[in-house]
């Protein structure tokens, strides 16, 4: 039967309806096709009875057709590898599972046969660059085509007396010669003209193939035209003249031997000469395909390529050792058979690429198969539609092909989650499949053979959609409740919803992105917006249940429902097309377990707090390079709370009131932990100190003090982390600024207060176990009335090893801000001991020396707490209280001689900062000669005295001293002459004072001017007194190598005139004087204090006016 015959209905067993088909499709594609007949086999068959069945009526009559493709085969295959009859047989016995018996038996038959008519399908397409034979220089090339088999040529060839250059053209009878057309003037002619050439047997037999030039008749006039328009072609127009008239010209000729021509074959061949005159003679392209025509059981030759090629297959891949999917490869004995039948039987690349798809396409829906290979397959369909017209019953075929893979593909689609799971081996399947859906309703043949409308988005949405419902149908029967109690039934929601929580994250994550780039069909949407229907009724449903019975055990059920939940209600987000959903206020279905969620959440923290600190020893952590001075109890409390924390970042509660009450609900649970921590701490810390040492004690103190300190660092971040800020945006519009800052705030910051007093109070305790040791060494250093023996180092050695010991461990164990809150009332208590110890005793022989250590003692305190800069500031230890005791440990320390230097300074400094003349005023006029160590002091006047006599006058008289009296031993005081009855008195007296330059600039060296009034019989009355530094006078200031530098020699200074405002001393207002007073044994301080006491008595500054 020919190749191009027409196709039979038995064909349609190759590719058959997919069994499970979606309702809606069927009804869609059943517009355009009609359901073709299949011939299944019986339902209660043997399974053996039917294999026997199916190779009777299947196999069998392809196994003869690839038996006689063997016997009768013609032409190389196109693969490099070469198979011997023998190796053909033995596969094509294994692929199609035949015993030696039925191989012999049906290797007879076919031998028996009437063997076929080998024929050669010839196509001259083309030459190029042939001979010129005409005069113009062209040719008239045509071309004869014969096959002569070796007895017929080789007769032909004795025959002849002499070679000849034609074969065919002389020696073959016309009937067995095939000529083209004659291309006129041309030396690149274009033919595109197929003959089929039969013969009987292959073997010796050739294609021959001879090109002429046409030569007609032509008039003598057309010669001499020629020759006037081609003078060139004199030459040529000679040798016609010899040759007889109308005898074409040789041109060439090819000469091919059908045992080497492949089966097909597509080549340019050189035009071979006979003679060696012309040997370059152009090339001539052709086409050789090599066939038989065969007698086939009544079935067309495409339907048994088709079986044959399913068949090799299915062999192929049962030989395979790997579970990969089979991606179109075949072994070399395969792809042999197929081409030697295609070519034998003529079938076109069109028909071999079609019978491919309808075999590709049903083995896909039984055998692991690359969706690759069929996108291949329509490519090459697609390529091949208008190039070759298909005869009506392949249309057919064809059609109902694309139709089933279709309904199959979309049923496969509908399962997509059990066929295609999220994993990176399945996926790019998922993604050739919705490819290969596309590309079949892209064809230009699934378009004309289908032509109602249909939608492929539509139809993938609507198969994503059935494929949903029957998928969540399926997982809550899986999940269904095995009792009617209400946990196991919300545990059995819980599972149900878990599962739908997952398949929304895989369709976002995974199958998305998927059927986007192949189909444009956002499945997140479709899957979201199905369970987001299908989920809303069953939570419903189910919460309904539960009315009035609430209790803690079925609200914890409920929770892992409601993170579900709500989890899948965020994905929302991602949704391409926005509408109204089921599950928006899903929220309001769990407000009768939120009061449940919320108690659960704090007794179960509150227990492990509890637990925390039974377990805790109170000490550090960690010690060494990174040390963490809290206990196991902080760290675990912070852990503890941190599930509050994250319960309000999980319920996520979109009411904004009712979320700010459950953020002032949550609030107030953490601070009550905190402070009932604190109150459990403290209870821990006193049962662990009645058995424990003072050291351990402190230690403990240490530890329970870094431990509320790091509390109070994390509820400083709590409102970071509880987000706030995020909550009053949401609540600006419902809740007045006030009433959020009255309400959360002030929780916090009570809960902080708490913590303050507490750690406090754990300071102050430890302060006083600290400052009890160190006022027992401060004491310990006091003595008898008698001076100490021991040095001031010494004595203050213990107390200064304490403290390095004490503040080195405290500095360790105490987080900073903590010890710097230890230090500063540590230093106040260390101030008030010393100060109390300095002044306990006011009398005591040897107070200058005790004082001495006690203000060592103060320094090197200053020293250690200070740190270097890494203790307390300056101005924190430099207090009022420091002031006074270095104050007066300074000039308890001082000696009398001192003192009495530091009074003078200090009236100097008085003399200098006093304004006005309220008691008068003295001028006088200074200087120092150095050259002769001489003072020289001139009273000019006083003035503005007061009255001091009964008739309103004074006899004033001015007294010079210098001071202090054990700087100038020898000086005696110096005294003016006396004015009578004069408050202005003009004295112009000159002084001078032997001293020397160091007496003059000692610490305290002062001229006293002294105005008295001169009472005859009674004591002179006091004016007023006046201090005048020496340091202050021309001449005095300056080196005191001065003389050793040669100064002396200069000019002396010029006097300077000073005008100074007299004073009255204050009474009982001066502590040097009462320190100088006890000071008892000491004549010289006794007459110093005497003196000024004398003066205070009779000062009118304490007199009121």
């Amino acid at each position: 039967m020919s190749g191009q015959s027409e196709f039979t209905t038995t064909g349609n067993k190759l590719l058959q309806t997919p069994e499970q088909l979606l309702p809606g499709h069927t009804r869609r594609l059943g517009l355009t096709r009609k359901a073709r007949d299949r011939r299944d086999f019986k339902e209660d068959e043997n399974p053996e009875e039917r294999a026997q069945r199916l190779k009777e009526l299947e196999l069998k009559p392809l196994y003869k057709e690839l038996l006689y493709t063997i016997t009768h085969k013609m032409g190389k295959p196109s693969s490099t590898e070469v198979f011997t009859d023998s190796q053909l047989h033995r596969y094509i016995k294994e692929a199609f599972t035949m015993t030696e018996s039925e191989h012999d038996e049906l290797r007879e038959k076919v031998q028996s046969a009437e063997p076929p008519v080998y024929c050669l399908m010839a196509t001259v397409k083309e030459a190029k660059e042939i001979l010129g034979k005409d005069v113009s220089g062209f040719s008239d090339p045509y071309c004869m085509l014969s096959i002569l088999e070796d007895e017929e040529e080789s007769r032909t060839r004795r025959s002849r007396t002499k070679p000849c250059k034609s074969v065919v053209k002389d020696t073959v009878s016309d009937d067995k010669i095939c000529q083209t057309d004659v291309k006129k003037q041309t030396l690149n002619p274009i033919w595109n003209q197929t003959f089929i050439l039969e013969f009987e047997d292959i073997a010796g037999a050739s294609f021959h193939l001879e090109m002429w030039d046409k030569d007609e008749e032509v008039s003598l006039t057309q010669k001499l035209e020629e020759f006037k328009t081609n003078f060139n072609s004199l030459r040529r127009m000679i040798k016609e003249a010899k040759k007889e008239k109308g005898t074409d010209d040789f041109l060439g000729s090819i000469i091919l031997k059908l045992q080497n021509l492949h089966c097909t074959e597509d080549n340019w061949h050189y035009l071979e000469p006979r003679t060696e005159t012309y040997p370059d003679r152009g090339q001539c392209h052709l086409n050789h395909k090599a066939r038989d025509r065969m007698l086939s059981d009544g079935q067309s030759a495409y339907i048994n390529y088709c079986g044959m090629l399913q068949q090799f297959v299915q062999y192929y891949i049962s030989k395979q050792q790997t579970s990969a999917p089979w991606k179109g490869a075949l072994c070399g004995e395969a792809q042999t058979l197929l081409e030697l039948y295609a070519t034998q039987n003529d079938l076109s690349p069109f028909h071999q690429d079609l019978a491919k798809w309808v075999a590709y396409s049903k083995l896909y829906q039984s055998l692991e198969v690359d969706s690759s290979v069929l996108l291949q397959q329509l490519t090459s369909i697609e390529y091949h539609w208008h190039q070759q017209e298909l005869p009506y019953q392949q249309k057919q075929e064809l059609g109902d092909s694309l139709h089933g893979f279709l309904q199959y593909g979309l049923c496969l689609v509908s399962k997509y989650r059990d066929i295609f799971p999220p994993v990176p081996s399945a996926t790019p399947k998922l993604h050739t499949l919705l490819r290969i859906l596309s590309q079949i309703c892209k064809t230009q043949a699934f378009q004309k053979l289908n032509p109602a409308q249909f939608e492929l988005h539509d139809e993938v949405s609507d198969a994503i959609q059935t494929g949903t419902q029957e998928w969540f149908t399926i997982k809550k029967g899986l999940h269904q409740p095995m009792t009617k109690d209400l946990s196991e039934i919300v545990n059995a929601l819980s599972r149900l919803i878990g599962e739908v929580q997952e398949d929304v994250k895989h369709s976002k994550d995974v199958w998305n992105r998927v059927f986007v780039s192949a189909v444009q069909v956002d499945v997140f949407t479709v899957v979201y917006q199905k369970f987001d229907s299908l989920l809303a009724k069953e939570v419903k449903l189910t919460l309904s249940m539960m009315e009035g019975q609430m209790e803690q055990p079925l609200a914890n059920s409920l929770f892992p429902v409601y993170l579900s939940l709500q989890a899948i209600h965020k994905d929302k987000a991602f949704l391409q097309k926005r509408g109204l959903l089921e599950l928006t206020n899903f929220h309001e279905d769990f407000r009768e377990a939120l009061p449940y969620w919320l108690n659960q959440a704090f007794s179960t923290t509150q227990d492990r707090v509890e637990r925390a600190v039974q377990v805790d020893q109170l000490q550090p952590l960690q010690t060494g390079a990174v040390p963490i001075k809290h206990s196991s109890s902080a760290v675990d409390l912070v852990a503890f709370i941190q599930p509050i924390c994250q319960l309000w970042e999980k319920l996520s509660w979109p009411d904004p009131e009712e979320a700010f009450m459950l953020m002032v609900k949550i609030t107030e649970d953490v601070c009550k932990i905190v402070v009932n921590y604190c109150h459990i701490l403290k209870e821990r810390v006193r049962v662990l100190s009645e058995n424990s040492d003072h050291s351990s004690a402190i230690n403990m103190l240490c530890v329970v003090v870094n431990d509320l300190e790091h509390l109070r660092t994390i509820l400083t971040r709590l409102p970071a982390q509880l987000n706030w800020s995020g909550l009053r945006e949401r609540t600006h519009h419902v809740i007045q600024e006030s009433q959020f800052h009255n309400t959360l705030p002030s929780q916090l910051q009570q809960a902080q207060s708490v913590l303050g007093r507490e750690i406090r109070s754990a300071l102050d305790t430890l302060g006083k176990k600290l400052n009890t040791d160190i006022e027992t060494h401060v004491r310990s250093m006091s003595t008898r009335r008698r001076i100490p023996s021991k040095s001031t180092e010494d004595a203050v050695s213990p107390l200064m090893l304490y403290l390095e010991q004490e503040l080195q461990y405290m500095n360790e164990n105490l987080v900073q801000e903590n010890f710097n809150s230890l230090l500063t009332p540590l230093w106040n208590n260390s101030v008030m001991s010393i100060y109390q110890v300095a002044t306990q005793y006011p009398q005591q022989e040897g107070l200058m020396v005790f004082c001495q250590r006690l203000l060592y003692t103060l320094q090197c305190l200053e020293q250690c707490f200070h740190g270097e800069g890494n203790g307390l500031p300056l101005n924190t230890l430099h207090s009022v209280e420091y002031k006074t005791l270095k104050a007066h440990l300074t000039h308890h320390s001082l000696s009398s001689s001192q003192l009495v230097e530091k009074f003078l300074e200090r009236k100097i400094w008085e003399q200098n900062v006093h304004s006005g003349e309220k008691y008068g005023a003295v001028t006088l006029l200074t200087s120092y000669k150095r050259s002769d160590q001489r003072l020289r002091v001139e009273v000019l006047n006083a003035v503005n005295l007061l009255p001091m006599d009964s008739n309103g006058l004074s006899d004033p008289f001015v007294q010079l001293c210098l001071e202090p009296q054990h700087i100038f031993p020898e000086i005696e005081p110096r005294c003016t002459q006396i004015k009578s009855c004069d408050l202005n008195p003009l004295f112009d007296e000159t002084f001078e004072f032997l001293v020397s330059l160091d007496q003059c600039q000692s610490t305290g060296a002062c001229l006293v001017v002294t105005v008295l009034d001169h009472d005859t019989l009674r004591t002179d009355d006091f004016e007023g007194e006046a201090f005048l530094a020496l340091k202050s006078i021309p001449g005095v200031a300056g080196r005191r190598e001065a003389a050793a530098d040669g100064l002396d020699s200069q000019p002396d200074a010029i006097p300077a005139q000073i005008r100074l405002s007299l004073m009255h001393p204050k009474p009982n207002d001066d502590g040097i004087l009462r320190l100088l007073e006890s000071r008892r044994g000491e004549r010289e301080a006794q007459a110093f204090v005497k003196k000024r006491r004398q003066r205070e008595k009779q000062s009118q500054e304490g007199i009121q006016p």
